[in-house]
């Protein structure tokens, strides 16, 4: 529809830089319920109560990049199931433009883990809040590797430091604000889901590798065959057709 994407024009984006905060995603939400038409990032220096997927803790000590980004009624319900993906584009992409040419590999890991020589360096969190006034809160929260990386973690974690990204937060936070806008603008409230799954594709990592998936349930163990263009990861069992799984935590072989 004509005039669609101006929705995500670079210039309709807003920033607050914060200090100390408890957390950037809950900082949104809270924004979001005191009625903040959405389009809003916020940053901090360093949080207090950073977290990750499944309520694992997030080292937030200053010196990295915290940020969420907060967004109201994105897109149709039916449609949403893709923005991780664009959201992982994005955040590739800001990343590339700070690192030094020739360096180790730059993935995602699907969904939406960015990885430097297949070890951690972000972590991004989607929670979304049905709101009083019928609205729908969804908060993109981005945690970026710069000069620390937690310890103790059981995977393998790096810091763009390590990789010759000599930046400060706010550097790196310029080139992550104009990527989103550029992205969440193809992406389009979901109507250019086909064009991010092709972008994902692009820097995907580990397609056609054997994987171990972790449900809540149980796990699953394939050869990663991509994903389709809702944005499901396509697992090949070998018991006949691909298993689409909608969320887990993936394994590589090697990276456990």
């Amino acid at each position: 529809m004509p005039g669609e994407r101006d929705r995500f024009s670079l210039d309709a984006f807003r920033h607050e830089a914060l200090d100390e905060v408890g957390s950037t995603n809950s900082e949104c939400l809270a924004r979001a319920r005191a009625g903040d038409p959405g389009l809003l990032w916020l940053t901090a220096t360093r949080q207090l109560a950073g977290r990750g997927r499944r309520g694992r803790a997030w080292t937030s000590e200053p010196g990295n990049l915290y940020a969420s980004l907060l967004l109201i009624d994105p897109a149709p319900p039916e449609r949403i199931g893709s923005l991780p993906l664009a959201v992982a584009v994005a955040v590739h992409a800001a990343v590339r433009s700070v690192l030094p040419p020739g360096g180790e590999p730059l993935d995602v890991k699907w969904p939406n883990d960015i990885l430097i020589g297949r070890r951690k360096t972000c972590g991004i969190l989607l929670e979304g809040e049905g709101l009083p006034d019928g609205r729908r809160a969804l908060v993109i929260g981005i945690g970026i590797n710069i000069r620390h990386m937690p310890d103790s973690v059981a995977y393998a974690v790096t810091r763009l430091a390590d990789h010759g990204a000599n930046i400060s937060p706010d550097e790196l936070f310029a080139h992550l604000f104009r990527e989103m806008a550029v992205v969440l603008g193809i992406w389009n409230e979901g109507r250019g889901t086909p064009e991010i799954s092709r972008r994902w594709r692009e820097v995907a990592c580990g397609i056609g590798e054997k994987i171990t998936v972790n449900l809540p349930d149980r796990s699953l163990v394939g050869t990663f065959a991509g994903i389709d263009d809702k944005g499901f990861l396509l697992l090949d069992t070998g018991l006949g057709a691909l298993t689409p799984i909608a969320a887990g935590d993936v394994f590589f072989q090697g990276m456990e």
